[in-house]
């Protein structure tokens, strides 16, 4: 006999038993339906990739937390980090997909981070991109995905932060620092969150940068504005002497037109200029979509990445995306309780046994409510009715059936609803009919 084994999981990783799993798949399906309706299509990509895909994309504070080993061939190989480096592998690798190409996947990826609240070691992502654009109308649209998403799923506060990767090489032009520290700078302001302002200009100052220069970045990360006009006014004046900076600035005004013609209201989207994305990869618009009455970290971010599909293909092909984070949205709607109350079952009915020698009976009329479009669960136990209520109460199922001697003998089943506490007697060819009524509340 095998040893007994203690049942754990590792740390930062979760199970999501049936009523948690069904909720995701209703967020999962709110998702897919504001994805399709923009044009994007599905794509399916390996968990485990070639190290030399990943290796290398993200920068050195993000390559820390890839799950890296060698496979059984002695192959160098990592579980995905996230779905964007994977979409441009496959774009080199299939020249053939038609351009522009919008693509959407919700999928799991690996971090060896430190686990908190909102943050695992295993979690989903669910990932949109235009790969093939280089308007930006394609930024603006995926911007209004995260804002039609986080509508949709019943959050009333929340705040899209948006910025440009050239706003953040305009502030390295500015305050006189190499742009070979472009990315260094852009991975420490994006701590601020985490360790604050004199967080971060401790390490700047750590690490060896001029004094006048972090005086200029305190300015942009410190500074606070009542408007997107207000903010923009203040980027024209700071960036005149930088021509990244003036790019930046306009990509931004324009920007928030775009997002006015696709119906995004303007309360929602804040250009904020201290922020910077911290992964390498990024060139263009960048985006963080935070909830604001709950204590979670982002729940969306991404932004353009011109530059990243062409160390696989060697030619230029511009694209942009964001991401949505499943797991933090999912505890900000738990934390809100946002979620409806009845998704705790994708069953709609129990079909009782009165005693093992009618279960032939109760067989063939699960079968045939079955066949009639319903999600029958079929009462497979030894208890007897009274208990048999108890597994549907306890399980979320909403009606019961009950289909003993009288009720065949009446050519009825006796359908009891848990939710109203009601109960009746309907003829077997009208229950399909009736349970689908209450349903959809005809």
């Amino acid at each position: 006999m095998a040893k007994r084994v203690k049942p754990a999981i590792l740390k930062g990783t979760r199970d999501y038993l049936p009523p948690d799993s069904v909720r995701r798949e209703y967020i999962i399906g709110k998702l897919k339906g504001i994805f399709r309706k923009y044009g994007f299509d599905p794509l399916e990509t390996p968990s485990i990739e070639l190290w030399e895909t990943l290796g290398g994309k993200y920068g050195e504070d993000a390559e820390m937390l890839i799950y890296r080993f060698k496979d059984h061939g002695g192959r160098d190989v990592g579980l995905r980090y996230d779905l964007t480096v994977p979409l441009s592998r496959v774009i080199a690798m299939h020249p053939e997909i038609p351009k522009p190409f919008k693509r959407y996947q919700i999928a799991p990826v690996w971090r060896a981070d430190s686990p908190q609240k909102g943050r695992y070691r295993e979690f989903y992502q669910c990932d949109f991109d235009i790969v093939g654009s280089t308007s930006l109308m394609a930024d603006a649209e995926i911007i209004a995905i995260v804002y039609e998403s986080l509508a949709s799923l019943g959050f009333k506060k929340f705040t899209i932060k948006v910025n440009s990767r050239k706003v953040v090489r305009g502030l390295i032009e500015t305050a006189g620092i190499d742009i070979e520290k472009e990315h260094e700078t852009a991975r420490i302001i994006d701590k601020l969150d985490k360790i604050g302002v004199e967080g971060v200009l401790k390490e700047l100052s750590d690490k060896g940068y001029k004094s006048d220069a972090i005086a200029k970045i305190e300015k942009i990360i410190s500074t606070h504005f009542d408007s997107n006009e207000e903010a923009i006014a203040f980027g024209e004046e700071f960036f005149k002497d930088s021509v990244a900076g003036v790019a930046g600035i306009n990509e931004l005004t324009d920007l928030l037109e775009f997002l006015q013609i696709l119906g995004v209201p303007e309360e929602f989207v804040k250009i904020d200029l201290s922020l910077a994305r911290g992964l390498d990869y990024y060139t263009g618009p960048i985006y963080e979509a935070v909830l604001e009455d709950v204590s979670l970290p982002s729940v969306s971010g991404g932004g353009r990445y011109d530059n990243l599909i062409k160390i696989f293909s060697g030619r230029d092909l511009p694209a942009t995306g964001g991401s949505l984070g499943l797991e933090r949205i999912y505890q900000g709607l738990v934390d809100l309780n946002l979620l409806p109350d009845s998704l705790k079952t994708h069953t709609h009915v129990l079909v009782t046994v009165f005693n093992k020698k009618f279960l032939k009976e109760s067989a063939k009329l699960a079968a045939r409510l079955r066949d009639e479009g319903l999600n029958v669960d079929l009462y497979l136990g030894k208890k007897n009715l009274r208990a048999q209520l108890g597994y549907a109460s306890d399980k979320g199922i909403r009606f019961a059936i009950f289909y003993g001697p009288d009720e065949m003998e009446a050519g009825v089943v006796t359908l009891k609803d848990l939710t109203k506490e009601t109960q009746n007697q309907v003829k077997i060819e009208e229950v399909a009919r009736v349970i689908k009524g209450e349903i959809n509340g005809d």
